[in-house]
């Protein structure tokens, strides 16, 4: 597995504790706003944003599919159509596709671990960027 933050370097074969550490340290507007972390098939999961504004995806160079987190608890805060602007650019969102840091942290673990996503996560096709 390669763990990439943006303006850090590469590790190879991450701990959970590095997951975490940089993953919450993540912010929209900081010098590192986005993550991912790739297996050995080229299949990831990557992050935008940070704190209470994040969104997740993953992807299957087998199946050529993006897929986008969402969850059954909608942000009223963050109606459909919110952009999350992140240093990579703008993204729109729906409302059920905003995670949390410490949601960002179970979901990589999961993948670092190759064990099944936390139960409140579910995938649909992301959009055309």
């Amino acid at each position: 597995m390669k763990f990439e933050v943006e303006g850090k370097a590469a590790v190879v074969d991450p701990k959970i504790g590095q997951l975490s550490r940089a993953l919450k340290a993540l912010k929209s507007y900081g010098p590192s706003s986005y993550a991912s972390l790739t297996d050995d098939h080229g299949r990831y999961v990557q992050v935008a944003g940070g704190g209470i504004t994040c969104m997740v995806e993953k992807y299957d160079p087998q199946s050529g599919e993006r897929l986008r987190a969402f969850h059954d608890k909608p942000n009223p805060v963050y109606p459909d159509g919110t952009i999350l602007s992140f240093r990579a650019g703008n993204l729109s969102m729906k409302s059920d596709e905003w995670f949390r840091a410490d949601q960002v942290v179970e979901i990589f673990s999961a993948f670092l671990s190759g064990s099944e996503f936390p139960a409140y996560v579910s995938w649909r096709r992301a959009p055309d960027l």
